[in-house]
């Protein structure tokens, strides 16, 4: 497939390999060739493995419990997820990945696409091989890249990628008949189970049965997302690179509790660290909101199962943190039911805008631009000086609720207490 201009599209998906093993890794070598898992929220379910835990049968979320024995049996290295610290090392390496193109998609904490149209002067091969070493050197985290002529086929040449001991795979201008014929349906990008099994009941197993379907058919059976997958399976690209994030719709931060909280207390202060955490997102992104959901519940295993949502439509839209505090703690009071174990709290904030496109209120009396200069202060200490340096008291000091993370290692990149320290 070309571009208008007549050059072949090359689209590169750079893959992080064990993204938050490798962040482990990366600060404590001692792990390299060690099996090794890190742990969901509240130290409940693996998320990520090491090769090594992969090898001894580990499976990608099973409970920490079931699988206590295998991890005394075979000294496997556990730790509690650490997203301050993969936060900051996947922008290290999306940095690295943008110095080999002007054109990349982050796709996710781990995932990148890069295109490479009109680098066909280089020996692509070669190119990824310097791409690989580039961000190990950098930020020591190892990346695998696969290379085709659409997004969808750069997905399964990832996937490939990961086998090889080169780390690339080019199916850039190869034949992809008998890569195809060998991917089963589930294999691909977009298609997921409940589709795969659809297609098979149709006659269709592999991911070259698929590019061979009547598109007319695929089209009136699964429309037009499943049509655009079978045209770049044929090698024509239908998904173009997302150069600018779409704007948000929605925000939402929620945690399950470290332990059952029964106190109206203990619900506010989670209630109100959510929304402060929530508030903060929208001040980085420049947004402001309009509608504050707030809900809460108790495990679904429980004697006596209980969810609820309070929505609450906010006068004027607004990130101040104080303000959305303030209608949080009414929201808190109207979901709090005495007796009850909740399990799970969190926050919704809808109908986004940005924060330079608020429409006013006449009947408003709030000091906005005292507010304003408020949250930029409280913001500024806290990125110098530590998250959460500067808070509020309804988010509470002791947070008995608090999520488990009883393994967490360090955040080495991002406070001055965890830097590593040479002797």
């Amino acid at each position: 497939m070309s571009t208008k201009s007549g050059v072949p599209k090359v689209f590169a998906l750079a893959d992080c390999n064990n993204f938050y093993v490798s962040c482990e890794r990366v600060f404590n070598p001692k792990l390299e060739l060690q099996p090794v898992v890190v742990l969901s929220n509240n130290d409940g379910c693996v998320v990520a493995r090491s090769p090594e835990a992969k090898q001894l049968g580990i499976k990608m979320g099973v409970p920490l419990f079931e699988i206590r024995a295998l991890i005394d049996q075979h000294q496997v290295r556990v730790y509690s997820s650490n997203y301050t610290l993969y936060g900051d090392m996947s922008s290290r390496v999306m940095d690295t990945l943008s110095t080999f193109t002007p054109t990349l998609e982050i796709y996710s904490i781990d995932e990148a696409f890069l295109a490479l149209s009109g680098f066909s002067q280089l020996n692509l091969t070669e190119y990824a091989q310097s791409v690989r070493q580039t961000v190990k050197q950098q930020t020591g985290i190892p990346v695998s890249l696969g290379l085709a002529p659409t997004k969808t086929l750069a997905k399964l040449a990832n996937r490939l990628a990961k086998r090889c001991s080169s780390g690339v795979f080019d199916l850039s201008t190869a034949d992809v008949s008998d890569v195809l014929a060998a991917t089963p349906l589930e294999d691909l990008w977009g298609i997921g189970r409940r589709y795969a099994a659809s297609l098979q009941e149709h006659g269709y197993s592999t991911a070259l049965d698929l590019r061979d379907a009547d598109l007319s058919w695929v089209k009136q059976r699964y429309g037009i997302v499943m049509t655009r997958t079978v045209l770049e399976l044929r090698g024509q690209s239908c998904l173009p690179l997302e150069l600018v994030t779409p704007p948000r719709q929605s925000l939402m931060v929620s945690r399950s509790f470290g332990r059952p909280v029964t106190s109206l207390t203990h619900l506010q202060e989670a209630i109100a660290t959510y929304t402060s955490r929530a508030a903060e997102k929208l001040r980085q992104q420049q947004l402001a909101a309009g509608i504050l959901h707030v809900f809460a519940r108790t495990s679904r295993y429980g004697s006596v199962p209980y969810s609820d949502t309070v929505v609450t439509s906010l006068p004027v839209p607004t990130n101040d943190t104080a303000e959305l505090l303030h209608y949080a703690s009414r929201c808190g009071e109207a979901l709090y039911q005495p007796g009850l174990q909740f399990s799970k709290a969190g926050v919704l904030l809808l109908h986004l805008v940005p924060e330079t496109e608020v429409q006013a209120n006449l009947f408003d009396t709030r000091d906005r631009t005292r507010d304003r200069k408020l949250m930029a202060t409280v913001d500024q200490l806290n990125r110098q000086f530590g998250a959460g340096t500067v808070r509020f008291a309804a988010v509470g000091l002791q947070q008995p609720w608090a999520l488990k993370a009883a393994h967490r290692s360090p955040r080495y990149t991002t406070r001055w207490q965890d830097l590593l320290v040479v002797r």
